[in-house]
């Protein structure tokens, strides 16, 4: 079955389509443009959704829920907020259907008309914020820290599954305080929590750093993001942490009463990532095999298939196995016994390769007789027979290190593919061979957009540990203090 899969080097976009068909993760909706995640992806989504939700919890944020329409006009109080999502609004005018009278099945109800349009949610900020008016009164009520795990809408033309559709899962933080500062700090926290998942939980390095002007959330002050690269050399936006100022405080007049009795504007972060994540997951570690995922987030981490002939050997494989099966979930690991009878195990086999269990333990007659067990890891593909006395613990460090493992060759290969230029003839070769470009730039969005069009590249991110240094803008020659990271991007 992963034998026929297209071939990463040949036609990497086709690759990645038909793995996350083949590998049960999702498949297109009659709804154009969205998708349905089917259970064994939804899985995966729903271990990230816990890990992440975990170190949220833990950094002091509580969840809630808000509508999922929200009024026109809260739109148009924040100016660049609207305009930075008015093209791909949803809108609901009508809230009734009826029959068509000339027998054409049923028709929006023309009297139906709503006295104000509903946008279908693209964010929250401004349904959020607009009931953070009747919750902060006072410095008592701050900072309010609250996240909510919701779908969104944004009318995506040209779609591909979980990395761009109309309808997508998401967390969003939404949080005010009583200063500058505190926003400040919050907006941080959360773009280490967000690289804390993407490297500890997915095994996927990212560059931390700051968004241009450009590039900015609309309605933002300042947008931090984590950026990864992809293995076709394209970067890929993981997720982002926007200080707000007080620009959704001041569009919804959310004051709070300060400890020196003075009436001021509070100050607001929203930070979010998405089911886009699992194109992440799938592009920066899979190969032509099928998915390779790091066991922190594996739907089943351990798979045990039994090689057999007739009901007495099977019998004897799972009085044997049973135990072991006990034995490693009491240890927090996930383990599936496939006793299922209507595929061979040479199909079990490629069926969990496919799908990135990180081991499968194999087990027949002989093993029985010679105390044996077959371990095949998923990361590097090796097949190793072990005393199946000790396996548990064989299993527990094998996961350890393929975790680690994983990881170590996402960075090599970021390492390998992330580039220092200094002339505009350099930029373009590195471009074309595909990564990271460190290069100097001008400050300027007249350059940045001149970069984009000639070159389709766009500045990913300023990185946060960027070093001060004196240089020449690639394109312009102007001077510049510091190199920027540039990329071909999802």
């Amino acid at each position: 079955m992963s034998k026929s899969l297209p071939s990463r080097s040949e036609n990497y976009s086709e690759w990645y389509n038909e793995l996350v068909k083949r590998a049960d993760l999702a498949e297109n909706s009659a709804v154009r443009g969205c998708m349905i995640i089917k259970p064994y992806g939804y899985s995966i989504w729903e271990k990230m959704q816990r890990a992440l939700d975990d170190m949220f919890k833990e950094t002091g944020h509580t969840n809630a829920y808000f509508p999922l329409f929200i009024p026109k006009s809260f739109l148009s109080k924040e100016a660049s907020h609207v305009e930075g999502f008015a093209k791909e609004c949803a809108v609901v005018t009508h809230y009734r259907l009826k029959n068509d009278p000339n027998g054409g099945g049923v028709i929006v109800d023309p009297d139906a008309k709503l006295e104000e349009e509903l946008i279908v949610r693209p964010t929250s900020e401004t349904v959020i914020w607009s009931t953070y008016k009747n919750w902060i009164q006072s410095y008592r009520d701050l900072p309010l820290l609250i996240n909510q795990w919701a779908n969104v809408v944004r009318w995506e033309m040209r779609t591909r599954l979980f990395l761009r559709t109309a309808e997508f899962l998401w967390q969003e933080g939404h949080t005010a305080h009583a200063t500058k500062q505190e926003a400040i700090e919050e907006t941080e926290q959360m773009l280490e929590v967000y690289a804390d998942f993407a490297e500890n939980f997915m095994a996927m390095p990212v560059v931390k750093g700051i968004k241009t002007a450009n590039e900015r959330f609309a309605g933002a002050d300042e947008t931090y993001c984590i950026e990864a690269l992809m293995q076709d050399g394209k970067a890929l936006q993981a997720g982002t942490s926007h200080f707000l100022g007080q620009n959704f405080a001041k569009a919804f007049d959310v004051k709070f009463l300060s400890k020196e009795n003075q009436l001021d504007y509070v100050w607001g972060t929203s930070w979010g990532v998405s089911t886009r994540l699992m194109g992440a997951l799938i592009m920066a570690h899979s190969d032509d095999q099928g998915l390779v995922l790091p066991p922190k987030l594996a739907p089943i981490q351990v798979v045990i298939v039994p090689i057999y002939k007739g009901e007495d050997q099977l019998n004897a494989i799972k009085e044997k196995v049973n135990p072991l099966v006990k034995s490693l979930r009491k240890q927090g690991v996930s383990v599936k016994f496939d006793v299922s009878e209507n595929q061979s195990p040479g199909f079990k086999f490629a069926e969990y390769e496919l799908k990135g269990v990180p081991i499968r333990l194999a087990i027949g007659n002989r093993d029985m007789e010679n105390g044996t067990i077959e371990l095949a890891r998923r990361d590097t593909r090796e097949k190793t027979s072990m005393a199946f006395e000790g396996i548990e613990q064989v299993v527990v460090d094998t996961l350890t290190d393929i975790q680690e493992k994983i990881y170590a060759k996402a960075l090599a290969f970021r390492t390998e593919n992330t580039h220092v230029v200094n002339t505009w003839d350099e930029f373009n070769a590195k471009l074309d061979a595909g990564g990271f470009v460190s290069a100097h730039w001008d400050g300027t969005s007249e350059t940045e957009d001149k970069i984009k069009d000639l070159t389709k590249a766009t500045i990913r991110c300023i990185p946060l540990d960027a070093k001060e240094e004196a240089g020449q803008c690639i394109l312009t020659g102007n001077p510049s203090n510091k190199r920027v990271m540039f990329a071909r991007a999802y």
